[in-house]
């Protein structure tokens, strides 16, 4: 299929600085922005070149992005302001262009431990009939999968930090580790839940749009510096990922992205367990769970500077950081929302007008006007 003819008008504010762009990705079926704008060539009308980067890991998207291999990636949320703040690694200066899609992950849990939450009713009861501390894996230390994890198991009465092991593992490896017995649960993106449902090893139990409704889940990432070496090739990108995200919501096109993402340089599995989770199946099959959602006439991709602020709450409360009192000035610096606002004005993508607080599933409410001082001490269970 062609892509549509772009509506950007050519930028005044010079020629870009850069005109091939190496992206990273990590094997998800939310890399499908990245997917289809390298695909149709969405960045030609931009006068950018793409070129995709699959990594193995999301500890290797980081590196990469820090040591310049790659300009910009497909990133977890968390990674970027635990690099920011820095976590785990040397601190640098991070950029969060926009937001890639909402929803989208899944919680799944082995035979075992989802039978007995059946028979015992309550997460608590069910992880003592394993007679050992149980092990979860996430995908990456302050990735959006730890704080989804967490949270669901706070939510559920479990300490994540005293009453299971937590481990890393990336994206790809997860179903394997649950097949050999070396997991009880886990939370990752899909196709990997739906991949160990389909070959029988473990079942999701929950989503994690029950954590957050309409949680931001990946973001386009880079490094500060090089926004400020490249304004007019990062809006470039931005639009580029705009027209692409947009095109994910056309007719047929979840099932075309779907077909994309099979092959063997993207994520290399069957197309029916990508396509499973992309449309509305998971709406249907459970009260609070939501779609994956990556457009939605531009409502999916504002990048709001809250968002980002509620990640380093969440550092607060597991430890990771002492008490701050800056997280909205980080987050103003991190989320490049007026450079979003020029390329979304430049393809005709009106940005979000206001925005609702959420409602959490223990029944905390986060939004913009929401203090951060004291919310991570608020909760019961945290560090």
């Amino acid at each position: 299929m062609n892509a549509p003819t772009s509506l950007a008008s050519p930028l005044a504010s010079g020629p870009l600085e850069k005109t091939h762009l190496r992206l990273g990705f990590v094997a998800l079926s939310d890399a499908a922005p990245l997917v289809a704008a390298k695909l149709l060539e969405f960045g030609h009308a931009h006068g950018l070149t793409l070129e995709l980067s699959r990594q193995p890991s999301w500890a290797a998207v980081r590196d990469k992005l820090l040591s310049g291999d790659l300009d910009a990636a497909h990133a977890l949320y968390g990674l970027v302001y635990g690099v920011q703040l820095g976590l785990g690694g040397p601190q640098t200066d991070m950029a969060v262009l926009m937001v890639l899609n909402r929803n989208g992950q899944g919680i799944t849990l082995s035979n075992r431990l989802a039978d007995a939450l059946a028979e015992q009713r309550t997460l608590p009861k069910a992880l003592a009939t394993l007679g050992r501390k149980p092990v979860f894996a996430q995908t990456f230390p302050t990735g959006t999968h730890a704080m989804w994890l967490y949270y669901w198991l706070a939510s559920q009465g479990v300490d994540p930090l005293r009453d299971i092991e937590s481990v890393v593992i990336p994206p790809p490896q997860m179903v394997a580790a649950l097949a050999d017995d070396k997991l009880d649960g886990l939370c990752v993106g899909e196709p990997w839940n739906a991949m160990a449902e389909a070959e029988g090893v473990g079942r999701t139990i929950a989503y994690t749009s029950e954590v957050w409704p309409d949680h931001p889940e990946k973001v386009l990432a880079c490094r500060r510096d090089f926004v400020s070496a490249n304004p007019n090739a990062a809006r470039a990108l931005v639009q580029t990922m705009l027209e692409a995200c947009r095109w994910l919501d056309g007719m047929g096109h979840r099932e075309e992205i779907a077909r994309w993402l099979a092959r063997p340089e993207f994520i290399g599995i069957d197309q029916a367990l990508i396509a499973a989770r992309l449309g509305d199946e998971i709406a249907a099959s459970t009260p609070r769970g939501l779609p994956v959602r990556f457009f939605d006439d531009g409502a999916v991709n504002y990048p709001h500077a809250f968002e980002g602020a509620w990640f380093v709450t969440q550092f607060e409360r597991w430890g990771m950081i002492d008490a701050r009192a800056d997280y909205a000035q980080i987050a103003a610096r991190v989320n490049q929302t007026q450079l979003y606002r020029e390329a979304a004005a430049s393809v005709g993508v009106a940005v979000p007008a206001g925005h609702t607080a959420q409602v959490f599933i223990d029944g905390k409410v986060w939004g913009d006007s929401t203090p951060s001082a004291g919310y991570a001490q608020s909760f019961t269970i945290r560090r």
